[in-house]
């Protein structure tokens, strides 16, 4: 079959986006993305109130995929949808409206793993923009993960290192928090550290075994730092924002670009992609092209609207298994834990 009639819909519902998105083959028609503003008032995602909203706003997020798509949905080859991993009350939303779309129009069913999409999304088709070549080294980085993967092909990926605790996206919102930051705060933290000066304050480079990550510690640290400054100083934070925010988003960038020059040492390949939400930090881009400028890595940044939890990322994966005719059973189940 020509990739050029193949129709996925793609949903997404893993954590607080309620997302839909149309693709052509490999081409993005339409994406729609809508974001809880709910959760900002309480300074972190509510799983409760994340899956009633997802209930409200599934099905117009559907249909203004469809019509920007400009397609009717009985054009659809199959409809893809994230299983897992995340919230359990969000991803039971987006599965359960899945498996009865897919039965009610009678077209295959695709489950996709929400960390392989990440990875992923490099593949959707766009002008100027070449794809990662096999095999490469992949890390995600979200507020739920933080992993380097070895992708040997499409649906071919092991995890080489991971966090063993908190995630990297978790070490800049709890950061934020501590300085009184609103949620989500690491957006916040990487608009003031380009103000400040990176090198003001170092804090405590976790060590951690092979290629796996640690943030519990530096969370603490940044704690204890922030308690011994105010007893000095009360108004510390306010008179030393940009400082601190520069200084915190520097020493994580230092521990992402760490691990994943040891991966390259360990694996020989010097092929990178990023992805998850924390792939749109300024800090970690500027790192890598500064790498990719200095060693001749090949480098893969993905386009702002493919780093946070977006549909279209699970339609390429969708995609890729429809050639293979990898389709799941309707009474397939959302799973919060979903290892690659």
């Amino acid at each position: 079959m020509e990739k050029e009639t193949i129709y996925i819909l793609a949903i997404e519902s893993s954590c607080d986006d309620t997302s839909a998105a149309v693709l052509r083959g490999n081409t993005v028609l339409s994406n729609i993305v809508s974001t809880q503003k709910i959760h900002e008032q309480y300074g972190g995602v509510v799983p409760e109130l994340a899956s009633r909203a997802h209930q409200q706003n599934i099905v117009p997020v559907v249909h203004q995929a469809l019509v920007a798509a400009n397609i009717d949905k009985k054009q659809l080859s199959a409809i893809a949808f994230t299983r897992g991993p995340g919230l359990m009350g969000s991803l039971l939303v987006g599965t359960s409206f899945a498996k009865s779309l897919s039965l009610g129009l009678k077209v295959p069913l695709i489950e996709v793993n929400h960390m392989q999409a990440h990875i992923l999304a490099h593949f959707i088709e766009e002008e100027g923009r070449k794809p990662p070549r096999f095999p490469f080294l992949a890390m995600t980085i979200s507020g739920g993960h933080t992993q380097i993967v070895l992708v040997r092909d499409f649906l071919d990926m092991e995890v080489l290192g991971e966090t063993l605790d908190d995630a990297v996206g978790e070490a800049f919102d709890k950061s934020a928090k501590l300085l009184g930051l609103p949620y989500p705060g690491g957006p916040l933290i990487d608009q003031y550290a380009q103000l400040g000066n990176p090198k003001a304050y170092e804090f405590p480079k976790p060590k951690v075994a092979g290629l796996n990550f640690s943030f519990s510690g530096f969370k603490t640290s940044i704690l204890y730092f922030l308690q011994r400054e105010r007893k000095k100083n009360p108004n510390f934070v306010s008179e030393h924002l940009n400082d601190i925010c520069a200084s915190i988003q520097h020493s994580i960038v230092l521990i992402l670009m760490d691990k994943l020059q040891k991966a390259v040492k360990q694996t020989g390949i010097e092929e990178l992609a990023i992805g998850g939400g924390v792939s749109a930090n300024s800090g970690i881009r500027k790192a890598l092209q500064q790498i990719e400028k200095e060693k001749g890595w090949r480098i893969h940044i993905p386009k702002f609207e493919y780093c946070t939890d977006n549909a279209a990322m699970i339609g390429i994966v969708g995609y890729l298994k429809y050639l293979n005719k990898d389709f799941s059973e309707r009474t397939i189940s959302a799973q919060a834990r979903y290892r690659l």
